[in-house]
């Protein structure tokens, strides 16, 4: 639906000043009920719904259960040693 803004704004300038504080609330709650209405991002129904994030569970789950996970310094260690690897193969 396309909205001429100018007319509404023409409008606006039209309203007598009683009435100008209606429009104002008007306004104000029509951007709050859009505020409420967004989507959660961490509402689990939401998040059951992404076909994406699903994925990555499940890859992190075969991983966990190949042995494909690192502690904290061994996950460090692998891309150290990664990082090294990578810059001899460009001769920096």
């Amino acid at each position: 639906m396309s909205v001429n803004r100018e007319k509404i704004k023409q409008l606006i300038d039209l309203i007598p000043d009683q009435d100008a504080a209606e429009v104002l609330d008007f306004i104000e709650y029509i951007n709050w009920k859009r505020e409420r209405e967004k989507p959660d991002p961490l509402n689990a129904d939401f998040l059951s719904k992404d076909e994406n994030l699903i994925e990555q569970i499940n890859l992190s789950q075969l991983d966990r259960q190949a042995g494909r996970v690192y502690e904290k310094e061994e996950g460090l260690d692998y891309l150290r040693k990664k990082v090294k690897d990578f810059e001899r193969g460009q001769n920096l």
